[in-house]
């Protein structure tokens, strides 16, 4: 039997905890006894930096659930770090490990499903929506074209799948070996290259709490995600430099000509309409050379992803 690591990053889930911790035992009991994994399996619950009573239960629960480890990071470094270091801390003790969020929307009774796909020999097998009629219509709408966008600046990304995955030990080495300090997970997983298997589910609502991904840091995510794997928006800017210096030569005949030709040329409206919108053009293209400077700024500096305050394993 397989020895697997249900790996679950925490970011102030007081409210959600000790539900989370009842119903992903009680699941892995399950998974125990009907021989999809080995009875050593654990449940490591990552704190990403609480500020809450987060760590306080996860020690509670430590003690009292065989079944529950820890980790605790030195400060809060973002979902995807804290996602990493879990994944980590599990590579050279499972045979597998699967990630999912805190909150119970992702539905754990398609874990029987994601271990059946990786005896059958696949190394990731991605959880993916069936679904998203319980979106408000901004949600789903902003959802679907995050994926669709991804797609087309050429980062591959399983669509509907967020970080609801499984993963095998040769994977997770095969993970350990990028080393880049922006992480889109992702983005990355996809790069491995090993088999791979999606399991569809109905996710649900929030069991407590509130989110930790409004529409400002998912808009951030999107752009990490397409700055961190791909060139296009770069070769849009060539394009578009192109372009607008094609309309400008003509702008320049028709302006010679009629000045030529003894015709006025147009008044000072069209002239400054051109300057904004060419400013703000500029401006937008200074911007997204800006966010790949930057990006190679913070890969140059090769600075540590995070450090562990401390491990509660069993």
């Amino acid at each position: 039997m397989s020895l697997l690591y249900i790996v679950i990053p925490c970011y102030n889930e007081e409210e959600v905890l000790p539900e989370t911790a009842k119903r992903v035992t009680d699941k892995l009991q399950r998974l125990i006894s009907a021989g999809l994994c080995d009875d050593n399996s654990r449940i490591l619950f990552v704190d990403d930096g609480s500020r809450d009573k987060t760590w306080g239960i996860i020690e509670q629960l430590h003690s009292e659930n065989p079944f529950v480890c820890g980790l605790k990071l030195s400060r809060n470094k973002g979902h995807q770090n804290a996602l990493l270091a879990g994944l980590m801390a599990a590579k050279g003790i499972c045979d597998c490990a699967i990630s999912m969020d805190a909150d119970l929307q992702d539905d754990i009774e398609v874990l029987d499903d994601f271990l059946k796909k990786f005896h059958e020999g696949c190394d990731v097998v991605y959880g993916v929506r069936k679904k998203r009629d319980k979106d408000t219509f901004f949600k789903r709408f902003t959802a679907e074209s995050f994926y669709k966008l991804m797609n087309k600046m050429g980062v591959e990304v399983v669509f509907n799948h967020a970080d609801y995955r499984l993963l095998s030990r040769r994977a997770l080495e095969g993970l350990s070996e990028f080393s880049e300090v922006n992480l889109f997970l992702r983005g990355i997983v996809p790069l491995i290259g090993y088999k791979s298997a999606c399991v569809y589910y109905d996710r649900s609502e929030r069991f407590a709490g509130e989110s930790k991904y409004p529409l400002k840091k998912m808009l951030s995510f999107a752009l990490d995600g397409i700055t961190s794997f791909s060139i296009k928006p770069l070769r849009i800017i060539s394009n578009l430099g192109i372009i607008i210096s094609v309309f400008s030569i003509v702008g320049l005949l028709y302006a010679l000509i009629s000045k030529l030709l003894g015709n006025a040329v147009p008044g000072w409206t069209a002239i400054i309409a051109s300057v904004w919108l060419l400013g703000g053009i500029q401006l937008l293209c200074l911007g997204v050379i800006g966010e790949y400077i930057g990006k190679i700024y913070s890969e140059t500096k090769r600075r540590p992803k995070y450090f562990v305050d401390r491990f509660l394993i069993k």
